[in-house]
């Protein structure tokens, strides 16, 4: 058990470690929540990816089946052979309607539109120079491709991309291009509508590292090479996945998924920024966490005021405890305290076949030192005797008590008659030596007879017996002349 004078430090510690537990578990809530709001923004990133994605995959199908469609009528006879007007409504029938299509071409092995869905007389331009066109020149095996963005020049710049295919002669060899023209408008609007917060952004990239279009848009971004960028890489080296990077383009950390469009040479990417990932969840920290700490403070500055109060309590009880067990005037013990370490004493004598000594002394003529010098002289002397016998008894199993009135009692535990008479001797000259004027003295000065009696092994009395010894040993010393040393033995 730890000792009670310890109990106000560990109150504190208690406290501190309770409150720290709290602190601790609240800590972790928020830490949790957090992960939460990364786990939820992450998982919202990829619906909104995958809801991007299945727009744009089946649009281009149909910009793709209406490619064909043009194809597969080039190869008619009766189709080529129609009229202008009725030729553009068989050829072109499939894209005719569809929202945010630029033009569709038909282009000669030149490069030169022989077909437009625009007009019956088709405009007049030459493209021998895109790379839409000569990718298939120099190809046959490319399939349906997708172009970088470009500004159109039939159409005053306007920014779009190309879905094209190879046209061939039944020989197998080169004969043109079919070509749909998209607006970037369409990208634009689709990814408008998607919500990402103040700092998010959505882009489409090329498998080659080209900005096809971004949201937030900027017409700077439009076609920018982002190939070297770290975030690039990593959407290159796994078809799908989540990470948290640092965007090149703007330089806000964003939490990013990215999907490689398994159908189509394009990237889609969506991208939360984690300030608007966590702006609720660290509104929500802060709140609570000051909460919490003033709380866990609160508390500490709870448990440092029980100990102090504790503490102030202990003192006290003690205070009392000494008061009870202690002389007011002297300082020494009582006779009540004597007693029971008498009796302890004697008990552990019995046990342990060992001595012990008992001293009575008494201040001699005191009652006339009163008359003569008031009870305030006479308190200061009993005092200073007091510190003598206490001055002149060392060791910690020693014990001094005021029996009463001008009488002391001195108990020596495991000391023979021999040590106990030197003792005696000099608590008696100590007294002596003080020197304090006593007119109705013999000698002058206030002086102390002392009795003498020792407790033996051999002996078969109880601990009283000893006390009633050492007073008839003082009893002798004062009758024989004051101021001196008187010894008695108990009778075996």
């Amino acid at each position: 058990m730890q000792p009670r004078s310890t109990a106000p430090f560990y109150v504190v510690v208690i406290g501190i470690v309770i409150a720290c537990a709290l602190m601790g578990l609240c800590l972790l809530q928020l830490l949790q929540s957090r992960q939460d709001a990364l786990d939820r923004a992450s998982e919202t990133s990829r619906n909104l990816g995958l809801i991007a994605q299945r727009d744009i995959e089946r649009n281009f199908e149909l910009y793709d089946l209406s490619l064909q469609a043009v194809i597969h009528g080039l190869e008619r006879p009766d189709v080529m052979a129609a009229p202008p007007a009725l030729r553009r409504g068989v050829l072109f029938d499939h894209a005719m309607t569809a929202q945010f299509i630029g033009s569709m071409l038909v282009l000669d092995a030149a490069g030169n539109i022989i077909l437009d869905s625009a007009n019956d007389a088709p405009r007049q331009g030459n493209f021998a120079d895109r790379k839409y066109f000569t990718i298939h020149r120099d190809n046959p095996n490319v399939g349906l491709y997708i172009s970088d963005p470009y500004e159109s020049r039939l159409r005053g710049g306007t920014r779009s991309i190309a879905l094209t295919r190879r046209v061939s002669h039944p020989d197998g060899s080169f004969a043109g291009i079919v070509l749909i023209a998209i607006n970037l408008e369409y990208f634009h609007k689709l990814f408008a509508g998607l919500s990402l917060g103040p700092h998010g952004s959505i882009s489409l990239i090329g498998k080659d590292g080209i900005m096809v279009m971004r949201q937030p848009y900027d017409v700077h971004t439009i076609g920018r090479d982002i190939s070297q960028a770290a975030t690039f890489r990593r959407f290159r080296a796994t078809p799908e996945g989540t990470f948290s990077e640092t965007a090149s383009i703007d330089g806000v950390r964003r939490l990013y998924y990215f999907k490689n469009l398994p159908a189509l040479p394009l990237i889609i990417m969506v991208a939360e920024a984690e300030q608007d990932i966590y702006a609720a969840w660290r509104g929500r920290a802060i709140t609570i966490g000051a909460l919490v700490a003033a709380f866990g403070a609160g508390f500490i500055a709870l448990s440092i005021v029980l100990s102090a109060q504790l503490r102030r309590r202990m003192r006290a009880e003690s205070e009392l405890v000494l008061l009870a067990r202690t002389d007011g005037l002297t300082g020494l013990n009582n006779r009540r305290t004597f007693g029971e370490v008498l009796d302890q004493e004697w008990r552990r004598a019995r046990r342990a076949r060992s001595v012990f000594s008992l001293l009575f002394v008494d201040v001699d003529r005191f009652k006339a030192y009163n008359d003569t010098y008031g009870h305030q002289a006479g308190d200061d002397a009993l005092a200073a005797v007091a510190r003598c016998i206490g001055e002149n008894i060392r060791r910690p199993g020693d014990c001094a008590a005021r029996y009463g009135g001008e009488e002391f009692v001195v108990l020596l535990p495991n000391t023979p008659i021999t040590g106990a008479e030197h003792i005696a001797e000099k608590i008696r000259a100590a007294i002596d030596e003080l020197g304090i004027e006593h007119a109705s003295s013999e000698f002058g000065r206030v002086t102390a007879s002392i009795g003498l009696a020792s407790w033996t092994p051999e002996q078969d009395s109880e601990a009283g017996a000893v006390i009633k010894a050492a007073d008839e040993a003082l009893y002798n010393a004062k009758a024989t002349g004051r101021n001196k040393i008187a010894q008695f033995r108990t009778p075996d």
